[in-house]
């Protein structure tokens, strides 16, 4: 049975944006392909431990999804167009090419979802949770916003794209200024979320963030003249570069001062730094940009100590700027205080406002560093309380664990 669950959870994670991207561009109807997408792992449950798992996952899952959507369409008498277009092919993940010359499935949802008739922040909300198979909850999350008000902001995205009928389809060229900016948002919440996952026992989604580099590349190719996209593929890359760092064998967070930097995938950041000197030629930067340009100067220090913090504090004025996030403060906050030293951090943190794990998590850090052990355990403690992922867990317990050890 565990090999099951893991090809089940293998296919979760490796199929479900584009399965259900596949669906919606045959059927044109979100909850439809959402519900016989669910159906079809549900089937992949009961029969794989039975039959055993199939040569090819992915297409077991959308024959089996697009034959319960079938079913459904036939009992609703919605009409033999529509069922023709669903019976067309056994091939899985097939797509046309349209006027823009892209054929990618998952693409073109982000584009349907980035639609300018919907809010900004609906068109995210509803590509990152038909993507990535989030649920609304963490999607809430990621937003910091309730459940109630993400599950409303879906449905109501989904109305009004049955409602207007907007086409499932990436707009032609010219069009593509106007959905861009949105798409770009889709991509870095999906790497975000590969990189630091909300929830769950671990900290990467290497899935996600594999999938969020491969379409920042398409976008970035799609249009090559926005800065922006090729901001983004970067950021991607150098971020992503270090991902075989990032966790112990113990699964617990490694912070940065403390990775292999010879483990490094030398060639990704190469190609990181390649795309941002492209973006700059733009001489318009923007905040993927400004994003790129901090990660690249922890790619090109060879160690922790010769990192510039002081250009990385620089680069944070320029992103507050731009982007006035509580996440940009507190990691300008960070940036000051390795640059400056932990009391001038922990000033600023005071006036965040914000009380996350993060914040609680910075806070210790900046306490232990400054040599103030009593309330940093005390804020360790606090941080521990307020996060469900396990490997930030780890890695607090362990801090948490020398303090109390006198170490």
């Amino acid at each position: 049975m565990t090999a099951v669950s893991d090809a089940l959870t293998s296919a979760f994670q490796e199929e479900w944006g584009q399965l259900v991207a596949t669906l919606i561009g045959w059927a044109g109807d979100w909850d439809l392909a959402e519900e016989c997408a669910q159906e079809a792992f549900a089937r992949a449950l009961r029969t794989w431990p039975r039959d055993g798992v199939p040569d090819r996952p992915g297409a077991w899952l959308l024959t089996t999804a697009r034959r319960l959507a079938i079913d459904r369409l036939r009992r609703a008498t919605l009409g033999e167009a529509k069922l023709r277009q669903l019976a067309v092919t056994e091939e899985p993940f097939a797509a046309d090419q349209d006027e823009s010359g892209i054929g990618d499935e998952r693409l073109r949802l982000i584009f349907t979802c980035c639609h300018p008739a919907l809010a900004f922040e609906a068109r995210v909300s509803l590509a990152l949770r038909t993507l990535t198979g989030l649920s609304t909850a963490e999607v809430a999350r990621a937003f910091g916003v309730p459940e109630a008000t993400m599950a409303k902001r879906l449905a109501r995205a989904k109305q009004k794209i049955r409602d207007a009928g907007i086409p499932y389809r990436i707009p032609p060229a010219h069009l593509l200024p106007h959905r861009t900016h949105a798409v770009l948002a889709v991509i870095y919440l999906v790497f975000n979320e590969g990189y630091v996952a909300t929830s769950g026992a671990d900290l990467l989604r290497p899935d996600l963030a594999h999938e969020a580099i491969r379409l920042a590349a398409l976008v970035a190719e799609l249009v090559p003249d926005d800065p922006e996209a090729r901001g983004l593929h970067a950021l991607t890359l150098l971020q992503h570069a270090r991902a075989a760092t990032r966790v112990s064998p113990d699964g617990a967070l490694v912070p940065l001062e403390e990775q292999d930097r010879a483990q490094w995938d030398q060639s990704m950041i190469a190609a990181g730094l390649t795309e941002l000197r492209h973006a700059a030629r733009h001489e318009n930067v923007g905040p993927y940009q400004l994003q790129a340009m901090i990660a690249a100067c922890h790619a090109i220090a060879p160690t922790a100590a010769d990192t510039d913090w002081a250009r990385i504090t620089l680069l944070y004025d320029a992103l507050s700027a731009q982007v006035p996030s509580p996440t940009v403060a507190l990691n300008r906050a960070i940036a000051v205080a390795m640059s400056s030293g932990p009391d001038a951090g922990l000033a600023l943190l005071d006036d965040l406002g914000r009380r996350d794990h993060l914040l609680h998590a910075a806070r210790a850090d900046l306490l232990r560093r400054a040599g103030r052990s009593a309330p940093a355990a005390e804020a360790y403690r606090t941080a521990l309380a307020h996060t469900s992922n396990e490997a930030e867990r780890g890695y607090l317990r362990r801090r948490l664990g020398e303090l109390e050890a006198g170490g």
